[in-house]
């Protein structure tokens, strides 16, 4: 039994299987429609998303089967004390799959080894969402067409974006990957990212508070949005939740066929103005990320 807690749980085979499966879908849906009939997928979802949970339940719809499950951790028994685990081992006795968000990092982890069924961690605080790092790569492959010989600009909140971290650890193992951390200097990448991959892997990177310094070098824009419920201290956050803005004037510079990426919410990074530029590729993200889930329900469940 497989399950997928962090992006380096698949090989760069096993992404590009996935790929290719979602690519499949995306072109031929009717020969997908039957393949989950008599299947349940468990949402269990201890941390608020609308964007996550409604992608895995329209994904399993899409395939045939059916959802159940909750979308906070208030509408669960771990209001009345019960651990997640006897929560995962008793909801396995009514799904095939359970996809689970935790805002404690790790709670994926520990689940999967009481499970009887797989599990999908669907973000775990501040630490790994790897379907949200397996929509990246999908949307990147269908934009730019390939994964290799680029250079990626990750903006705003790189310290607690738990989406920057898997994304960064997933591309670095393409070739000819350069990055272009932009930050404020409280939001930077944490050390271990630096040193565990990207020095590790001897990836070209360099660090900015300048979204426009390096705007004409980059293949890709990966915008974040700075996290209020990451932060212990209220002052910080408003502080710094609008220190990167992008706009038209900011893209000035950027390449005809720059693909500018957000793994939603927005709140005020992305003015609204960028939305109808061509390049702007978060809505249709949106999209790749419901077929791409679509594509790892059907192999964690063996299904070909």
């Amino acid at each position: 039994m497989r399950n997928l807690i962090e992006i380096k749980d698949l090989s760069v085979e096993e992404i590009e299987e996935l790929i290719k499966v979602a690519k499949s879908i995306m072109q031929k849906p009717e020969d997908y429609l039957e393949k989950c009939k008599h299947k349940k997928l468990a949402t269990l979802f201890f941390e608020p998303s609308t964007r996550t949970r409604l992608s895995f339940e329209a994904a399993m719809m899409e395939l045939g089967g059916n959802v159940l499950g909750f979308s906070s951790a208030n509408s669960s028994s771990t209001a009345k004390g019960e651990s997640v685990s006897d929560t995962i081992r008793t909801v396995g006795c009514y799904a095939d799959i359970i996809a689970m968000r935790h805002p404690k990092e790790g709670a994926p982890l520990v689940s999967s080894m009481r499970s009887t069924v797989p599990i999908i961690n669907a973000g775990d605080g501040g630490h790994n969402h790897p379907t949200q790092t397996l929509t990246d790569l999908l949307t990147i492959s269908c934009e730019k067409n390939r994964l290799d010989n680029m250079t990626i600009g990750l903006c705003g909140d790189l310290k607690f974006g738990r989406t920057v971290h898997s994304l960064i650890t997933a591309m670095s193992r393409y070739k000819n990957i350069k990055f272009v951390l932009i930050s404020p200097k409280e939001l930077k990448i944490p050390e271990y990212i630096k040193e565990e991959v990207l020095e590790k892997n001897n990836i070209e990177y360099l660090e900015t508070q300048d979204i426009e310094e390096y705007m004409d070098k980059l293949d890709v824009l990966y915008m974040t949005r700075v996290q209020r419920e990451r932060f212990f201290n209220e002052e910080d956050y408003i502080r710094l939740k609008d220190f990167y803005i992008l706009n038209k004037s900011k893209l000035k510079n950027a390449k005809e066929d720059l693909c500018i990426m957000h793994p939603l919410p927005r709140v005020n990074e992305i003015s609204i103005e960028v939305d109808d530029d061509p390049r702007a590729c978060y809505f249709k993200q949106v999209l790749y990320g419901k077929y791409i889930r679509m594509a790892l329900i059907l192999k964690l469940l063996e299904i070909k």
